[in-house]
């Protein structure tokens, strides 16, 4: 007998709160700190030692960005699964099965309707826990969607990526995804309507080469990696070593790719204060709800 796995664990789950009974610490991938998941949690999933921003799931994402947490989430088309009938190791199908299981959601995108700031927006975000936030004909078409409700309701557009980037599963349908959403963020800006850019990490791949980088104000959270291809992969091509700092949110601002780079504790104001100039509205102050949700 176990006594940690067969007494206290059980006494732990029976006490603890739900969201922290199976991880009550988190190591971080940073620093390597242990870290207590409820003072994690306090801290918006940033580590208190080094300041690594720890991902973020969908529902955190938008709940930290809209005014008190509240937000009414939009319904996205549904799409045929397995267009190309792909097969690896494992059925296309299979995986999807297996990532809506755990993550609760059909793709890795989620899209939402609400207040910033008092200024009605609409926020398109990507949860890299789903199949590394691949952009897929979902995801595209939950960009496309976003903007088409932008576009009637004269609404801000603001996308969060976390992305490696195309969905290989889906092959050159994955790939025009960077076309209609190119073209549905061309459209907003031929009208005039504001749209905004968030990049968490890592944003990456075909998501980075299309919309990602296409903000009338583009805005990274500190230290996230923001590039096509990755380091590793570029260092192995060229054979030469890149830069400290190479591809991470600071590097990019120094050089013109990134116009913001803020902490997540300072995201929302410096979204409510973007939004409000290019809009000429007048913001209301607001707190942050992700910490007490």
């Amino acid at each position: 007998m176990n006594w940690l796995t067969d007494f206290v664990r059980p006494k732990i789950k029976k006490t603890a709160p739900i969201e922290i009974a199976d991880n009550l610490w988190v190591k971080c991938p940073d620093c390597g700190q242990m870290l207590f998941s409820k003072e994690l949690k306090k801290s918006l999933y940033v580590c208190t030692r080094c300041g690594h921003h720890l991902r973020l799931y969908a529902d955190k994402r938008l709940r930290l960005l809209f005014d008190n947490g509240e937000y009414s989430e939009i319904e996205l088309p549904h799409l045929k699964d397995d267009p190309l009938k792909f097969k690896d190791s494992k059925r296309y199908p299979d995986r999807l099965k297996a990532y809506r299981k755990s993550t609760g959601h059909d793709d890795a995108i989620r899209v939402a309707k609400g207040e910033v700031g008092g200024i009605t927006c609409v926020i398109a975000v990507m949860d890299f826990s789903f199949m590394g936030g691949s952009m897929g004909m979902a995801v595209g078409e939950g960009i496309v969607k976003a903007a088409e409700i932008c576009l009637k309701g004269n609404y801000p557009l603001v996308t969060v990526a976390s992305s490696g980037g195309a969905r290989m599963q889906e092959g050159i349908l994955s790939l025009m995804q960077m076309a209609r959403t190119t073209a549905a963020i061309n459209q907003l800006k031929d009208k005039g309507i504001p749209f905004i850019s968030i990049m968490a990490d890592p944003t990456t791949g075909g998501v980075s080469a299309s919309f990602a980088m296409l903000g009338d104000v583009n805005i990274a959270e500190k230290g996230c990696l923001i590039g096509f291809a990755g380091p590793r992969v570029i260092e192995q091509t060229i054979r030469e070593k890149l830069p400290d700092g190479f591809q991470r949110a600071e590097y990019l601002r120094d050089h013109g790719m990134v116009d913001i780079v803020v902490t997540r504790q300072e995201m929302k104001d410096t979204l409510v204060r973007v939004i409000s100039i290019l809009t000429h509205a007048k913001p209301q102050i607001t707190t942050l709800a992700l910490e007490r949700k």
